[in-house]
């Protein structure tokens, strides 16, 4: 592609005929003609397909140990623990539970949660022989109802927490805060959760006579008898290391919750019948090895369980996150930066910007009508990518046995089109650079730079977390975020980093850093185009 090889090219436009349409056809009659762009157009394309394509096939089979064995055995990932949503989830704590017939409600106070948390060599049969003190932020406790036993089954809760203090959490996914604070034997919190009919509600108190609503939940379907009761889970500490050059590494530490109740009260349709402990242990992890256990009875009881109730992050799964089918994006972004990039220069160093211009003296009607043309071909190059590349690589992957996370047809168009957005930008960004800096190398780099590069660094963990975190919000790198998929649940601890799938801003806010970076860089070409000599 290099301009010397180029045609020449004279607009046929005469001058002083420079409507806008006219020049639009100019300009893209300039594009259809040099072989050697319409190669990058279709080049950034393979790219972006082959590997999409290419990343899915390295994922045909999922390799553990298998039982009593230290020879990772490879076969298909286990389908994964789902909620009500299809969502995967964990869903592995200690229930102390007796049949609700009816609508009703249970109310207690809870004046402790402490916890432990198991070193990292600890044996997997006896994960708290030696554990330290210690209550996981998200450790919870309280009340619960659920439309059964079964692992994944729909559910609402009022609890306190580690960290975060009073919650309503329901289906695993929703949450809502209630009271903040640790409870104590000076400051202890009340929890009470009522059914009527489908709906589960959850208050908090600080006395147990003025209640405050926390949440509630409408659990469709819900059975005329269910399990309820108190509840006890506690997840893996998890412990980010990130040596520079050298990857993220995150790391759960297996931890134990134990909650003190007392002031039980039932209200409504509870038949006489004993509290029965069970551990549930419906996880993504394979079968729970932790244990729980409750004591005491009448009102008060202490009940201590270990687990998650809540959605999978990516890390802690078997599960793929759904854009890493798009992971060609920024080999097609380059090819097509340099496509862009010499769209205008090789004008410049050929000496035909003069020809360009006098047959169309506003100049800054010029630049805009090489900026509509080269980002519409950009646009399109992405989108038609894209909207193959999706479908074939969620193929690939389903047939040899890996789980993508859900996600729904308006998410996956977002992505489609965003990725047409994010080459159309980047195009346009590349353009404009080359008016300003009238050199073809030099324009190039300085938008691969400004875009690509900091997107590397991020996601390849060649930074800490934090100053990649940092890149991706303030450079035009952002704009990857347009791709993502992947949810960061603040009610659940996980590797929330760019290198498994998160970014700091969101879908279209990402985006926007970079349209902004582009209508700077474009303003600037225009007043340069302006002001000096072609």
């Amino acid at each position: 592609m290099s301009a010397a090889t180029m045609p020449g090219y004279r607009s046929p436009t005469p001058a002083g005929r420079d409507g806008f349409a006219q020049l639009l056809h100019a300009e893209w009659t300039k594009l259809r003609t040099v072989r050697g762009w319409l190669i990058g157009l279709v080049v950034a394309a393979l790219l972006i397909v082959s590997l999409g394509v290419f990343s899915s096939l390295g994922n045909s089979s999922v390799c553990r140990p298998g039982p009593g064995q230290s020879t990772p055995v490879c076969g298909s990932a286990p389908a994964p623990l789902t909620g009500p949503g299809g969502e995967p989830v964990n869903d592995e704590f200690y229930f102390v539970n007796r049949p609700l017939t009816a609508d009703g409600s249970i109310t207690v106070r809870a004046d402790s949660l402490t916890g432990l948390i198991a070193s990292s060599d600890a044996a997997p049969d006896r994960p708290f022989a030696d554990a330290k003190p210690g209550v996981q932020p998200w450790s919870k406790a309280g009340l619960i109802i659920r439309a059964s036993t079964a692992p994944g089954s729909a559910y609402a809760a009022i609890m306190i927490t580690g960290a975060h203090g009073v919650r309503f959490q329901y289906d695993y996914t929703h949450d809502a805060a209630g009271t903040p604070g640790t409870p104590s034997a000076a400051s202890p919190r009340w929890l009470r959760l009522a059914r009527h009919g489908d709906t589960v509600t959850g208050y908090d108190s600080l006395d147990g006579t003025r209640w405050s609503k926390v949440g509630s939940a409408r659990l469709t379907g819900l059975p005329s008898t269910v399990p309820a009761g108190l509840f006890a889970a506690s997840p893996d500490h998890v412990r980010i290391s990130n040596p520079i050059g050298g990857g993220e590494s995150a790391h759960g530490d297996p931890t134990q919750a134990s909650a003190r109740f007392d002031r039980l009260s039932l209200q409504g349709g509870w038949p006489s019948a004993a509290w029965t402990g069970t551990e549930l242990g419906g996880n993504n992890q394979g079968p729970a090895i932790h244990r729980g256990s409750f004591s005491g009875s009448g009102d008060a009881i202490g009940v201590t369980g270990s687990g998650d109730i809540g959605p999978v992050v990516p890390g802690t799964g078997p599960g793929l996150d759904p854009d890493r089918v798009l992971i060609g994006t920024f080999a097609g972004l380059i090819a097509l930066i340099v496509v862009a990039g010499l769209f205008v220069t090789s004008e410049y160093r050929r000496g035909l910007i003069h020809t360009t211009l006098t047959a169309s003296p506003r100049r800054h009607r010029v630049l805009a009508a090489k900026a509509v043309v080269i980002g519409a071909a950009a646009f399109v190059t992405g989108l038609v990518a894209a909207a193959i590349t999706v479908p074939l690589a969620r193929n690939l992957l389903h047939s040899n046995g890996n789980f993508l996370y859900p996600l729904s047809t308006a998410a996956w168009l977002r992505i489609v089109l965003g990725t047409g957005a994010l080459l159309a930008l980047a195009a346009v960004a590349a353009l404009a650079m080359g008016v300003i800096v009238r050199r073809g190398a030099g324009a190039v780099t300085a938008v691969i730079v400004a875009i690509v590069l900091p997107y590397v660094l991020a996601v390849a963990s060649l930074l800490p977390v934090g100053a990649g975190q940092w890149l991706l919000r303030l450079t035009p790198a952002a704009s990857f975020a347009v791709q993502q998929t992947l949810i960061q649940y603040p009610q659940v601890a996980g590797d929330y980093t760019p290198s498994n799938g998160y970014y700091p801003l969101p879908a279209w806010a990402g985006l926007a850093v970079l349209a902004g970076y582009t209508a700077l860089a474009l303003g600037a070409a225009a007043v340069l185009l302006r002001r000096r000599d072609a």
